[in-house]
């Protein structure tokens, strides 16, 4: 028995949130006294892989396969699912991304394996499996037991603390082989962003909203965002309106985040906004309205005109970096 961990790589290469994941694994299999195995799917070299035991993982599984060169989540599901009943795990991980989004389902169905989605905790108790998430839009927690023999989680990003755990696992690749017939994923064009911050990946975001009352008025929004290394986003309304554009909206319509930081400049708080970004650790928000519902999620807050805030705010940081 043992805790399996589907770590996604990019290009070959791991980011912070796989290693999260370990690492939320490790303090999990360490509740139920069994091992943690770290999975990851398609091309990555030994040095790569060696990383994610530095996090806890006692077992690393390369799985690679000539037939499938892209993500498909049927075939991918079909992978985990062999590997995870080979390994004899009882509860499997993943991120609540997109990706994990995509493959819990499917994989619930083939293990019949009850799921607690975007969970943010380690599992309040082993018997009966309780984990704690919010719901509601983030307005309400709930305590969800899993009686099913086989487990699935999704980790919501940057809700577990990393700690290092080396256990020096050594790499293992095995090939599979796969149907390629199921396979339906085909990939004609790649445009890859370059010069900005993923917002998926940022640490910082700075947000703005219709408060921002123009496009012209960006300018200070951006700058700050550029001296704190941080991704730029905007609420509906803003990218509805052409403002900014529509890769950048965050919410329950456009991008879940999870920052460690996230500043909202001129954003009222609607249900389905904070619905996207209330799982930052820390908000701070700005707006003239000092009844908006901004400041009811946020731990920070500013009342005042944006406009006249963020130029201060900005000259502020400066002086810090000097």
């Amino acid at each position: 028995m043992s805790v399996l961990v589907y770590t996604e790589n990019w290009d070959g290469l791991f980011k912070k949130q796989s290693f999260e994941l370990v690492s939320y694994a490790s303090a999990v299999a360490g509740m139920m006294n069994t091992k943690v195995t770290a999975l990851s799917i398609g091309k990555v070299d030994a040095e790569e892989l060696g990383k994610l035991g530095n996090w806890g993982a006692e077992k690393i599984i390369n799985a690679v396969s000539d037939e499938l060169t892209v993500f498909d989540s049927q075939a991918y599901t079909g992978i985990i699912a062999d590997i995870a009943r080979a390994e004899g795990s009882k509860v499997i991980i993943f991120s609540n991304n997109i990706t994990g989004k995509a493959l819990a389902p499917r994989l619930s169905v083939r293990l019949k394996a009850g799921i607690g989605a975007g969970v943010s905790k380690l599992p309040l108790s082993i018997e009966p499996f309780t984990v704690y998430k919010r719901t509601y839009s983030g307005n309400a927690f709930a305590h969800l037991v899993i009686n099913s023999d086989v487990k699935i989680l999704t980790l919501a990003q940057n809700s577990f603390d990393l700690t290092e755990k080396p256990t020096g696992a050594v790499p293992e690749t095995i090939n599979v082989s796969i149907d390629s017939s199921p396979v339906r994923t085909v990939v004609t064009d790649r445009v890859q962003q370059t010069g900005k911050i993923l917002l998926t990946d940022a640490e910082i975001v700075v947000s703005g909203g219709r408060g921002m009352k123009s496009p012209d008025n960006w300018g200070p929004l951006v700058e700050l965002a550029s001296l704190l290394n941080a991704a730029t986003a905007c609420s509906r309304p803003v990218s509805d309106e052409g403002w900014r554009p529509h890769e950048e909206h965050t919410g329950q319509t456009g991008k879940m985040i999870a920052p460690n930081l996230y500043i909202a400049v001129g954003i009222s708080g609607a249900t389905q906004h904070l619905a996207g970004v209330s799982s930052s650790k820390y908000i701070v928000a700005i707006n003239n309205d000092k009844d908006a519902p901004i400041f009811e999620a946020a731990q920070y807050g500013i009342v005042g005109d944006a406009l006249k805030i963020l130029p201060k705010l900005v000259d502020a940081v400066k002086g810090l970096k000097k």
